[in-house]
Order: C-alpha cells, then structure tokens, then sequence
C-alpha cells in the first residue's frame, strides 16, 4: 500500500511540474461544526503528496476580508506551514462581478496572486461557488456530519449547483466515527436523493473522525483528494499510467464506504 500511495505521489509531481494550479471546491455547511478540521485535513493530504496548496477560504463563518486584498491580493496571503498556505476571502469573490453575473475573474485573480501554488482549496457557499465556475468536469466536494440539519444543508447546496452549474458528479468528506451505521445511511440517503430528484451522482462519500487529528492519514482520505484533482480541469493532460494508477476507494477504520453509480 505505501509503495502504492509514494507511486502515486511521484506521479501528481510530475503532473504538476507542468501544468497551472488545480481548483478543489468545497462547498461550504455552516451546520458542520468541524468544517476547519475537515478543510485541514485536505491541506494535510495534498501536504503528504507533496503539493503546495491554497486555501481560499470565502466561507461563512470567516473574518472580512482586508481591504487590502482588493488592491494586493498576495500581500494577504498568509503562509501556515512550508506547503500549506490560506487566504481570508469572505465577500470578496463578489467583489469581482461582471454585467454577466459571473465571479469567475476572481478564480484568475488568485492565481496572479499565488502563481507557484499546485491546489486551490476554494471553500465558499453554493450561490457564490456557482458564480465562479465554469468548468463542467470539476466535481464539487460536499462536508457534512450526522447533524441531520448539516445533511439538509449538504443537499440544498448539491441541488443549487445542479441547477444553476449542470455539475453532476460531487463526492461527500463526513466528520463522524466511520464504524456508526449512520453514516452509511446518510451517504446513501445524500446519493440516492441527488441520483432521483437531480440526475446527479455522489460518486464517493468518505468520513474521518476528527477527534483523531494526529492519526496517520488513511489510504481513503489521500486517494479522494486525489480524486478530486484528477477532475480539475488541468488533469486531463495527466498521463494514461496515471489515470490508470487510480483505485476505488475502500472502507478503512478512518473512512466510510464509497457509494457509486
């Protein structure tokens, strides 16, 4: 398995060697109390695939952003460790609103500010991250937990992307003890619901307890955050043995099953 996971390291080094920086969104839950352990826990596996990440942090529950950002987005950035980095950016995505309604200058604006980062951890609400994108093959990253408000909230963002950006494909990273048999169900309710109602797919579900902060990441956890680059625009330059290399993710004491289509 190591041997697997150091293989599939190399490869994404490779990749990003050679092309721009790729988006992750995750779609912010105020019902989620731990959305930051789960957005850390992101930042710490593409750390361990030896990628320099962004977080860009537009969420609710994030202080305004400086007046400065609008001026010199990069004098904001903040550096916490040697591969993670985090920009303070509630509001200002909607700062650069054109007459179409679309924020997407925003997405390029980040970029000119962190041009040698590989991962663009974008966390905001749907009705914001829906004004950004504008690829169709990015797939949206869902947080949730047992809370069923948290799941009500999960699905009404995964339905407000649906209609409004046509992405169908969303994975879903839960913060709750794997072994809870809840957690099944909530996975299965969230896809079965967006596969009736939507026509959308949850293609992979993966829970972490984050009371475990310190555990050794799991296979399941590094491999869904591949996932998620591998459907980023940029990663589909990625090499054949590459794409070839990827393995369905499986159950561990640190994640949930996974729930395809």
């Amino acid at each position: 398995m190591s041997n697997r996971l150091d293989d599939q390291a190399q490869g994404l080094r490779k990749l990003f060697a050679t092309t721009r920086a790729h988006w992750v969104p995750v779609l912010s839950n105020p019902e989620v109390a731990s959305s930051t352990a789960l957005l850390e826990l992101l930042c710490r596996a593409y750390a361990e695939l030896g990628l320099q990440t962004l977080l860009v942090d537009a969420g609710e529950r994030v202080e305004t952003t400086s007046e400065l950002a609008a001026v010199d987005m990069s004098k904001c950035i903040e550096r916490l460790s040697g591969r993670v980095s985090y920009l303070a950016a509630r509001g200002l995505p909607m700062r650069y609103l054109n007459h179409h309604g679309s924020a997407a200058g925003f997405l390029d604006a980040v970029i000119e500010a962190a041009p040698q980062v590989d991962v663009i951890l974008l966390h905001a609400s749907a009705p914001e991250m829906a004004r950004m994108l504008t690829q169709p093959q990015l797939r949206p990253l869902l947080l949730a937990d047992t809370d069923p408000r948290s799941v009500t909230s999960a699905y009404a963002s995964l339905k407000w992307m649906a209609q409004r950006t046509g992405l169908l494909v969303y994975s879903v990273l839960m913060s709750c003890p794997p072994q809870l048999r809840l957690a099944t169900r909530i996975a299965q309710q969230l896809s079965q619901c967006a596969d009736t109602y939507l026509g959308a797919a949850v293609a992979d579900a993966v829970c972490w307890d984050t009371r475990a902060s310190r555990a050794p990441l799991s296979a399941e956890v590094l491999q869904l955050a591949r996932e998620l680059l591998m459907a980023s625009p940029p990663g589909e330059r990625a090499s054949a043995a590459l794409l070839a290399d990827t393995q369905p993710l499986r159950p561990s004491r640190h994640a949930a099953p996974v729930f395809a289509h």
